[in-house]
């Protein structure tokens, strides 16, 4: 069995270290356009914020490592074309310009995303950046030195933190996105609240619901970043708008969403046979809406490229889709989040929202310590089923939206979770979960 994987991060590493698991036998083949695989792009920030010393450590597979397992790695190599009908690819090796033929009998696309990057004037100057991939990780880290003036394009994740590794660095940081709040599709304005006062408190400049429109600058290089409403000073500029599906290379020839994301079945399997496709190229089944979605996650990626190991000769895994469930720490706030928000629910679905919080000390009140911590639970009022939830302590309970995930996939009800078994012990909780207590509060 010949098994071609065109691009090799996280759902293609994940597909072919499982294929030569079940597979041993199996000619695999990776052709993918960067000069490495693996990178868990989510550590730039840390690596900005020196919280880890280099990039080396994202790694954790490299071509040696595949190779040792019999995987033919090409890298620096562009697949240009598929043709689908006749199981061939044309393919490009970027160092010598050979262009050349390969053909398979199961092809696996792991094409991941690439940053959204609008046509702004003055896009072209030097210093405004990208942050995906370990190029940019490294250009990041090479022009924060000089910068004095850092502004961050978009409040997702990685732009929000972003702010908080240039800002312990001594850095002026501007945080700019067109939303009202950071992280808003995440987070309900409670929480979000909460995160904003952190920055500001540590004079962030936070420009919420303002549109760039141009950036400005002297000598080749940025200065100001302009919006629909003001002028803001910035030596370097990172752009962290968002992500969508780096699938160019199928368009029109795949069943795709309108985005690109390639539409698949709960097997991995593509509208086109032996063609499986797994991570942020891929649309996913979201189970608080019941619906497909784009939700590109490096723990979707490594699930689905899993799954296509298992269901690459016949279908026997299904995918059992997500909750979108993550995590972020900012300065001593830990939050988390899975399913809806109140403000995704009641705008994406025709369903009868419902919310309700608890801010309550995570521990007895005889313990030595004890911190507060603020609990929300979005369901639906008519059928009680559990949509979402949301956490922040300065204490780590994130893993109440772990618990929180499997509540939502398995369609359990808001009075199934407030009688639901948890243990106790005073070291870590009180005799009613966070769980159970704000779903009684429900009740």
């Amino acid at each position: 069995m010949k098994i071609v994987v065109v691009g090799c991060t996280h759902a293609g590493t994940a597909s072919v270290v499982n294929l030569k698991e079940l597979y041993p036998e199996s000619d695999i083949t990776i052709y993918e356009k960067n000069d490495n695989i693996s990178f868990l792009s989510c550590g730039i920030a840390l690596n900005v914020g020196k919280v880890i010393e280099d990039t080396e450590s994202l790694f954790y597979n490299s071509p040696e490592n595949l190779a040792k397992l019999g995987v033919v790695t090409n890298m620096k190599h562009e697949v240009l074309d598929i043709d689908f009908e006749n199981k061939t690819l044309k393919v490009k090796n970027l160092i010598t310009e050979e262009v050349f033929e390969d053909n398979y009998d199961k092809l696996v696309l792991t094409l991941g995303s690439w940053p959204i990057v609008p046509r702004f004037e003055g896009g072209e100057l030097e210093n405004i950046v990208l942050c995906k991939n370990h190029d940019h990780a490294l250009n990041i880290i090479e022009k924060s030195k000089d910068a004095k003036n850092v502004v961050i394009i978009g409040a997702g994740y990685i732009g929000v933190e972003l702010v908080e590794a240039f800002e312990m660095q001594g850095k002026n940081v501007t945080l700019i996105d067109a939303e009202k709040r950071i992280m808003a599709k995440y987070l309900d304005k409670d929480f979000t609240d909460v995160a904003e006062k952190e920055f500001s408190d540590r004079g962030v400049k936070l420009v919420l619901g303002e549109k760039v429109q141009k950036f400005n600058g002297e000598n080749g290089k940025v200065t100001e970043v302009i919006t629909e409403n003001g002028t803001y000073q910035g030596d370097l500029v990172v752009l962290c708008i968002g992500f969508a599906p780096n699938t160019k290379l199928v368009q029109g020839k795949l069943d795709t969403l309108p985005n690109g994301a390639i539409i698949i079945d709960e097997y991995m399997r593509t509208s086109k046979e032996d063609v499986f496709a797994a991570g942020d190229c891929c649309v996913v089944t979201y189970n608080p809406s019941k619906d497909t979605r784009y939700i590109p996650l490096a723990t979707n990626a490594v699930r689905m490229g899993t799954l296509v190991a298992r269901n690459i000769v016949k279908p026997t895994l299904k995918y059992m889709g997500t909750q979108g469930t993550s995590g972020i720490k900012i300065y001593e706030q830990n939050i988390a989040s899975t399913g809806m928000t109140e403000e995704v629910a009641k705008a994406t679905t025709k369903m009868n929202i419902a919310t309700v919080s608890l801010t309550d000390n995570y521990r007895p009140e005889f313990m030595p310590t004890y911190e507060p911590a603020t609990i929300k639970i979005v369901y639906d009022a008519d059928t009680r089923r559990v949509l979402g939830g949301q956490i922040i302590s300065k204490v780590d309970l994130t893993q109440f939206m772990n618990t929180l995930s499997v509540v939502i996939q398995n369609d359990m009800t808001i009075e199934e979770l407030a009688m639901t078994d948890f243990f106790f012990q005073p070291h870590y909780n009180k005799p009613w979960s966070l769980l159970n207590a704000v779903a009684l509060k429900a009740l």
